[in-house]
């Protein structure tokens, strides 16, 4: 794999941890809505924490796009552009509830999946591809986090 598609490759996943601290950011905003004073406390940290994690993901990724010669990308995708568009217009006739939070920090847990899922896909070298494994692991583990929350919330 040519060094100028591995760099493509792996700013994608950048834009997609932009993509999940923008969409975290939001469900903190939305948060303020819930009525539970605990489950607002408990989510709040929760996002926090993910928040944490996409930085650390996207710092790490973007420490091998600079080591490749390559400039880190610093913006989201047009997909999750559209997506919080969608999300804050949907909000407007649903509500701000813990469980429509969540399901939308659900979907964007799918995308992240999706993306690092694509990314493995691809002809990166080695220990790249175990950078984006053991990243897509993690994500998943928060994935299952929300997921299960959301599950309670039915």
């Amino acid at each position: 794999m040519e060094t100028n598609e591995s760099v493509e490759i792996l700013n994608d996943l950048i834009k997609i941890n932009n993509d999940r601290i923008r969409g975290y950011e939001k469900a903190l905003q939305d948060l303020k809505q819930v009525q539970n004073p605990i489950l607002q406390e408990n989510l709040h940290q929760l996002f926090i924490n993910f928040i944490d994690q996409s930085r650390q993901n996207r710092n790490e990724l973007g420490n091998e796009v600079q080591s490749l010669g390559g400039t880190m990308a610093d913006d989201t995708t047009t997909s999750g552009k559209i997506y919080r568009s969608w999300r804050s217009l949907k909000a407007v006739f649903t509500g701000h509830d813990a469980k429509s939070i969540l399901e939308s920090c659900e979907s964007g847990e799918d995308a992240a999946q999706k993306a690092y899922q694509q990314a493995l896909s691809d002809d990166l070298p080695a220990y790249q591809a175990d950078l984006v494994q053991s990243q897509k692991n993690s994500l998943r583990t928060a994935h299952d986090k929300v997921k299960s929350l959301r599950d309670k919330r039915d």
